[in-house]
């Protein structure tokens, strides 16, 4: 199968069925997507698949037919992800940094979609995406500090 990853046309020789996150991982020696709960749970495994964040983790390989995946190897590609990993920097947000991945991606897609959410918006959107380290405000703040800074 043929796949549009991060740019870049890919030939993987998998069963359609296997999912995204093992066919990254695994297959493709990508390690910077988590694997954490593989039941869509906790999204450390989040990637984007056209501009969307999914879960990685339960969506096969046939999901991606003609359509493009993003990763945290290529989010800061552009000025909005470039803005989401400094601000993630400049507040410290991760401190085991197991989830952050899936969090950035989220993040970004987050601001791609809409550059000046609310409160609600970032709660409503990072909320499959959890922090055994409880840094949520962290995380809400850097996304603001993002969303001022994203395309300047």
């Amino acid at each position: 199968m043929k796949l549009m990853i991060n740019g870049k046309s890919r030939q993987v020789d998998a069963p359609e069925d296997t999912p995204i996150l093992w066919t990254l991982r695994d297959i493709l020696g990508m390690t910077g997507t988590k694997f954490g709960c593989g039941k869509a749970l906790c999204g450390a495994c989040t990637v984007m698949l056209d501009s969307k964040p999914i879960r990685s983790c339960v969506t096969p390989i046939s999901a991606a037919k003609d359509k493009k995946i993003t990763t945290i190897e290529a989010v800061s590609e552009d000025k909005v992800g470039q803005a989401v990993q400094t601000a993630w920097q400049s507040i410290n947000v991760p401190q085991c940094g197991y989830c952050q991945s899936g969090q950035i991606v989220a993040a970004t897609a987050l601001l791609r979609d809409n550059p000046n959410p609310t409160d609600e918006d970032i709660d409503t959107a990072m909320s499959g995406n959890i922090c055994r380290c409880g840094t949520y405000t962290r995380i809400r703040e850097a996304i603001k500090q993002a969303a001022q800074q994203g395309g300047k």
